[in-house]
């Protein structure tokens, strides 16, 4: 009954009558009525007095008792054994549940698809039936062992794991064999990708490749199924994973005849051993328990491609004890120590310049291997191929396997190498081209190649000459080979020089034509006026073509105003410019040119010009005087008077004053102007003429001249 129900009152015991027992000779219907009769007085009694209680009254006949609780306190029903039995029992009920705990049970109930177990907690949890693996043999009172889950879910019920309690059990005891390194026997149960999966105590454990032997497994599905010996080397308990090893307990079983045979070795002592593993880069040698690396390079005096060629696995070999490293505990180990090199009489039987044959081996890319013999074999560099190719991979004229005949050029007997040549087989050409291609003669040639520094021409088959890239054009600063020829042309050129010993030919495209710097050096005197014809705009300046098809170089100081500054941001290849020579070096072929100098030799033409027209209008005062008068005084003395300070003027080299008479100021003016024509313009700057102060009163003539903005 729930504690939130209300309690009903307790039932009066109902009236006692008589049972009525029936007879043989009592009909049945009259017994059934009877029995009836008696239920229905007894149920109508009992509701009677549940909705309407009586106080109980006291027959006389009975009488009151009293006890006296302080003596009953002190009668114990219960002897000191019993009460501590019931008080463990009692205790075991207020036990404390925690998650992740391991406590033992009792089933309760068996269903089809789970079994109900009670742990003491107030309510059972339910295990399902697939986590026992002997469920048919399971049945109501067995003890399990069980894991908490979870005290109670979202639904209030008390979830348990049989499989997750034997986890706990074997990953205790999996702790502790490896804190303690015992030895432990399993089942391999499969293999996987780098190793094999053992059955552990009903959980898996990886066995890596590397851990199941000294020695390589070479078939790992025979290992399938098999029990070994283990022992475990590692643990994560995040993840739960276990790695075993079995070779570590056969290390141990080889350490003391480890030990003896490498107390036993010794440098140069011959042994015999069985071959372990290979690889591309040697052989491992089982020693008896001691492996020794016998590398590529001492198995053999002759190339090897591979170790697999020389010997095979599990094979029986002598073998040579090279070099040992007690700290390391490392063996190296010969096999081609063994047998005599050829060394010994290689230069009695292979002298210099004698022509052998061979057999090309290895090809890279600085040359190719040639074996003369088993163990003897020969470099034949790139540039010992052929006289006239041009070969940029040695592949172009040898393949592996080829049988080539070769030169023997040098034999160093210290490292052992030979150099070899092939191109010496025949006649070197350059002994015949010197005669035919002599300084100063005139040849033909079509464009091979194009360098930033030139130009290689081909002459005949395999045989190159070079222009430079300063030897394309007389009057051009040429940027790259390409702005003059073109890949594949055929051109005529001059041979400049001929090096038989370095095997180089240079040669010359401008030196087809005369040297016209002559010309241009009376062409393009200092001062000289001249046109040019943009083609470059520098950030140092404007490389502009001057008429004669000469380039010519403007700096950005000669610059006038007009492309000056963000004006020159405007200019473009086919503007003209009106230029002057101020630098002409013959030896480098250089012409500097100013723009400058002739935009402001215009400005002090057109000043002049508007000068020029004030004066022709100005009145002076012997033009208002009669004739007669002025006559009258040139014949009489002239007095002495003071006379009109004239206009000043800036000139180029400075500013002048002169005192002159009003009526000889303009003469004055204009001779002044005339030998400033007459002299050469300094490359300097200079200033311009500034315009005349006028007297008081007198105006300046008028005219339809623009004067242009002067530079003050």
């Amino acid at each position: 009954m729930n504690d939130d129900q209300e309690t009903a009152p307790e039932l009066s015991t109902p009236p006692q009558t008589d049972p009525v027992e029936p007879t043989p000779d009592t009909p049945e219907e009259e017994i059934i009525d009877e029995i009836a009769a008696t239920v229905n007085e007894i149920a109508v009694s009992s509701i009677s007095k549940l909705f309407h209680p009586v106080a109980p009254t006291m027959r006389p006949e009975e009488e009151e008792i009293i006890i006296d609780i302080s003596e009953a306190a002190a009668v114990d029903e219960y002897s000191p054994a019993e009460r501590m039995a019931w008080e463990s029992r009692y205790a075991e009920t207020m036990k404390v549940f925690r998650t992740g705990e391991i406590v033992r049970g009792r089933v309760v109930a068996i269903t089809d698809s789970d079994v109900q177990v009670d742990i003491g907690f107030k309510s059972e949890g339910a295990i399902p039936k697939v986590e026992f693996l002997n469920f048919s043999e399971i049945k109501i009172g067995d003890d399990v062992e069980v894991y908490i889950d979870a005290i109670e879910n979202t639904d209030g019920t008390l979830i348990l794991s049989k499989d997750k309690a034997e986890f706990m059990r074997v990953w205790e005891k999996i702790n502790n064999l490896y804190a303690s390194g015992e030895m432990l026997e399993a089942r391999i149960a499969r293999r996987i990708k780098g190793g094999m999966v053992v059955d552990l105590f009903g959980i898996e454990a990886f066995l890596p490749g590397s851990q199941i032997d000294v020695h390589p497994v070479r078939d790992f599905d025979a290992l399938v199924g098999a029990m070994m010996d283990f022992r475990i080397i590692k643990v994560n308990h995040a993840r739960k994973n276990v790695v075993l090893s079995h070779k570590v307990l056969v290390e141990e079983s080889l350490r003391e005849i480890r030990q003896k045979v490498l107390s036993e070795l010794e440098v140069g002592q011959i042994v015999e051993g069985t071959v372990k593993n290979i690889t591309d880069f040697g052989v491992f040698v089982d020693l008896g328990g001691v492996d020794g690396l016998l590398h590529i390079t001492d198995l053999s005096w002759g190339r090897v491609s591979h170790p697999s060629d020389i010997v095979k696995l599990d094979e029986k070999i002598k073998i040579k004890i090279l070099h040992y490293d007690k700290e390391r505990q490392r063996i190296s180990l010969g096999l081609k120590q063994l047998k005599e090199h050829h060394w010994e009489e290689i230069e009695a039987k292979y002298p210099i310049n004698a022509r052998v044959k061979g057999r090309v081996v290895s090809i890279v890319k600085y040359g190719g291997f040639i074996e003369l013999e088993a163990g003897v074999e020969g470099l034949v560099h790139i540039s010992e191929m052929s006289w006239t190719q041009h070969i940029k991979h040695p592949s172009q004229l040898v393949t592996v396997g080829d049988e080539v005949e070769v030169v023997i050029l040098n034999i160093d007997r210290e490292t052992r190498k030979i150099s070899l040549g092939m191109k010496q087989i025949e006649e070197d050409p350059w002994e015949r081209l010197e005669t035919t291609y002599q300084r100063g003669t005139r040849q033909t040639g079509t464009v091979r190649d194009l360098v930033p520094f030139g130009a290689f021409v081909e002459l005949e088959p395999g045989i190159d000459g070079l222009i430079h890239i300063s030897d394309l054009s007389w009057t051009r600063k040429v940027r790259h080979p390409g702005e003059i020829v073109k890949k594949g042309q055929a051109i005529e050129i001059v041979v400049l020089s001929f090096d038989r010993n370095e095997r180089r030919i240079a040669l010359g495209l401008k030196q087809i034509e005369d040297d016209p710097w002559d010309r241009f050096e009376k062409e393009y005197p200092i001062r000289a006026r001249t046109d040019g014809t943009v083609i470059r705009v520098l950030e140092k300046g404007i490389v502009v073509m001057l008429p004669l098809g000469v380039e010519g170089f403007v700096p950005n100081s000669q610059l006038g105003k007009t492309v000056a500054g963000d004006n020159k941001k405007n200019m473009k290849e086919g503007d003209n410019l009106e230029l002057e020579v101020i630098e002409f070096d013959k030896g480098n072929h250089r012409i500097v040119l100013s723009h400058l100098l002739p935009e402001r030799a215009r400005e002090r033409a057109a000043y002049r010009a508007y000068q020029e027209g004030i004066d022709e209008v100005k009145t002076t005062l012997g033009d208002l005087i009669p004739t007669e008068v002025a006559a009258a005084e040139e014949q009489t003395e002239p007095t002495p008077k003071k006379t009109r300070r004239p206009r000043k003027k800036v000139e180029a080299e400075g500013a002048e004053t002169v005192a002159v008479t009003a009526d000889k100021g303009d003469t004055a003016n204009r001779a002044d102007a005339e030998n400033r024509d007459s002299e050469p313009e300094p490359v300097t700057a200079d200033p311009v003429d500034q315009p005349p102060a006028l007297s008081e009163g007198e105006q300046p003539a008028p005219s339809a001249e623009v004067v242009p903005e002067i530079d003050k």
